[in-house]
Formats: structure tokens, sequence, C-alpha cells
């Protein structure tokens, strides 16, 4: 994962977060606004309730499911559309980066695209 401590230190200093070298974080336990917020290159405090309530929607049933809930789940849950949410968050990759889970695996890529 990290070659170096000084590549560990270049990548903390950049996020103030441990990710790996595609910028997913490491601990997903390590979370928080402050990390979606980086990661989406928005100002800090500047997601509101309705976006970060889609961002704990993903976490939770990740964590505790191990699963990627579908996209309609998402946009009922939120009561924000797809086009919304895609305004904000870019894709779904970009979404789960955000919300700080582990880099998904080929399967997984498949099914976000």
């Amino acid at each position: 994962m990290y070659n170096t401590i000084q590549d560990l230190n270049d990548r903390t200093r950049v996020t103030g977060f441990i990710t790996d070298e595609d910028g997913y974080l490491v601990n997903p336990y390590a979370w928080s606004p402050l990390f979606a917020e980086k990661t989406l290159g928005v100002e800090p405090g500047s997601l509101d309730y309705e976006r970060l309530r889609v961002i704990y929607f993903i976490r939770d049933k990740f964590l505790r499911l191990g699963a990627l809930p579908p996209m309609r789940t998402v946009c009922k849950s939120s009561g924000l559309d797809k086009a919304e949410l895609k305004q904000t968050f870019g894709s779904c990759l970009q979404l789960w980066k955000a919300a700080g889970l582990p880099a998904p695996d080929d399967e997984l890529r498949a099914y976000m695209n």
C-alpha cells in the first residue's frame, strides 16, 4: 500500500486522512464530513443536511450489510432525484469515495458504472 513512511506522510498531509493511492480512505471508521468535503472539493461546512444524509445512508448500508444499495433506494431515502445526486457527487464511485468506504473491487466498480 505504502512504499515508505514518507509516502504515507505525503498522502496524509494532503487531506489530513490516510488514504490509498486512489484516494480511498484506508480506515472507513476514521471518516468525517470534512473528509467528504475535501474529497468532493467543496468548502468546509458547505454540504447540507440532504447531501450528508445520502453519505450517511451509503455508509450505514455498506458498514452494516457489506452492500451498496441500489440508486433508486438512495434516491427514495434522500428525497433527491438521480440528477441532483449526480450534480452533487458526480458519480456513484465519487459518492463511494466521499463516504470514506474502501476501494471497491472490480465487480462493484462495474455495478457502479
